[in-house]
């Protein structure tokens, strides 16, 4: 039986390694180069730009984070592709993203 994960409530939030300070993370899945994670942003959060050797898709689900010069409110998606560069990123007031890692094929 699967474990059942409320995504809101305060539980299982974790420190987000590799992010700035103050970032958190629930992880709902983990498996292989598979992951999806809630991304807590804290206010004032900023990231430079990056990328990675999956797809990354984010759905934004609470407060709104800017990118390029674009801001990204809640109900925004954005997917990129592996190995493209996204970001930097900057959330003055914080956000909650749903972050999926994938192969995409």
């Amino acid at each position: 039986m699967k474990k059942l994960i409320n995504l809101f409530e305060d539980s299982n939030w974790e420190v987000a390694k590799g992010y700035p300070k103050g970032t958190k993370r629930k992880v709902l899945r983990d498996e292989d180069s598979k992951k999806t994670i809630l991304l807590k942003l804290p206010k004032g959060f900023k990231m430079s730009a990056h990328s990675h050797i999956t797809a990354e898709q984010h759905l934004v689900l609470k407060g709104e984070y800017s990118s390029d010069g674009e801001i990204y409110p809640v109900g925004s998606y954005q997917i990129f592709s592996a190995h493209d560069e996204h970001g930097p990123f900057v959330s003055d007031n914080g956000a909650l993203i749903l972050v999926i890692w994938d192969s995409l094929k």
